[in-house]
């Protein structure tokens, strides 16, 4: 059975809502604080699971309840933890994440047991041929570099979401089948703007010709485009009511994973992938907003 590799980063969510985001200097009442599941790399790792794919993770929790916690969770969600080890003079990591009334939000993350995360946590994965690696920038960039290196000398899929926006080499993007990226991460990798859409393409473009296969762009409720030499394929977005987009973008990578994997071509796992996120963002929370594959494709047909 061919897999679903996550290498990234495990975080505790804790969420406050409130009725606007603060200005610089102001202070406004919250109206619910919660702590959730998080960290882009269990998120995607969970949404990947939910869509139906044999999913593994390596990672980093630490010593605490929140590590507990999250390994215990992210089993329970199918996924196998037997390589996210537990730090115990570390504290996990933890994202402090505001949500206003619109569902948009603003996120600190504190890395945590995430920043211990290096090349011997990635190799035990032990990729495979048809497997699909699945990374993130969470966590450092030499366990990102080994993951894409691993998944490519396996003959894997490689996916590299790049999030949070970084500065990523030549050598670790020219190993990358497909990166992911939103709007944001495309305008910091590409130097380019991004001011409409003919721009979007061009910066995408630009990216397409650093890596081997394909740039997907995220662009929220206007759905994602797809440059993979040749015509662009713009997938359209969903209207639906949303409570909070927190972890919308890693759903959408790990329901396009899943499907990869599953032998999808590159069209049906994004159309698949915006369905998931169309769903998503009409639920709190990150990673327990993933929908399972039944409800994505009850969704598509309508």
């Amino acid at each position: 059975m061919r897999r679903v590799l996550v290498a990234g980063s495990i975080n505790i969510d804790v969420v406050a809502r409130t009725e606007r985001h603060p200005e610089a200097g102001e202070t406004v009442h919250g109206t619910a604080l919660d702590t959730l599941p998080g960290g882009k790399g269990a998120n995607q790792a969970v949404a990947a699971a939910r869509a139906g794919a044999a999913t593994l993770m390596a990672g980093r929790v630490g010593g605490d309840d929140f590590g507990r916690r999250m390994r215990d969770g992210l089993a329970r969600e199918g996924v196998d933890v037997e390589r996210v080890r537990v730090e115990p003079s570390a504290a996990t990591g933890t994202a402090l994440v505001v949500v206003d009334n619109h569902g948009e939000n603003r996120i600190v993350v504190v890395p945590g047991a995430n920043a211990m995360v290096g090349p011997d946590d990635v190799a035990a994965l032990a990729a495979g041929e048809g497997d699909l690696v699945l990374a993130q920038m969470e966590v450092p960039l030499a366990a990102v570099r080994a993951a894409i290196a691993m998944g490519r000398a396996a003959g894997a899929i490689t996916v590299l979401n790049a999030a949070p926006a970084g500065a990523l080499p030549d050598d670790v993007l020219a190993g990358v089948d497909v990166l992911l990226v939103n709007l944001r991460e495309l305008a910091a990798l590409s130097h380019a703007p991004i001011g409409d859409d003919a721009q979007v393409l061009h910066a995408a473009g630009l990216l397409r010709a650093r890596c081997r296969r394909a740039v997907v762009v995220t662009l929220g409720a206007r759905g994602a485009l797809m440059v993979a030499g040749g015509t662009p394929l713009r997938i359209d977005g969903h209207a639906v009511p949303v409570v909070d987009t927190t972890g919308a973008g890693d759903c959408f990578a790990g329901a396009m994973a899943a499907r990869l994997v599953a032998g999808d071509g590159l069209d049906p796992a994004l159309r698949f992938a915006t369905a998931a996120a169309a769903l998503s963002v009409q639920r709190p929370g990150a990673g327990r907003s993933a929908p399972h594959a039944a409800e994505v494709e009850a969704f598509l047909r309508g």
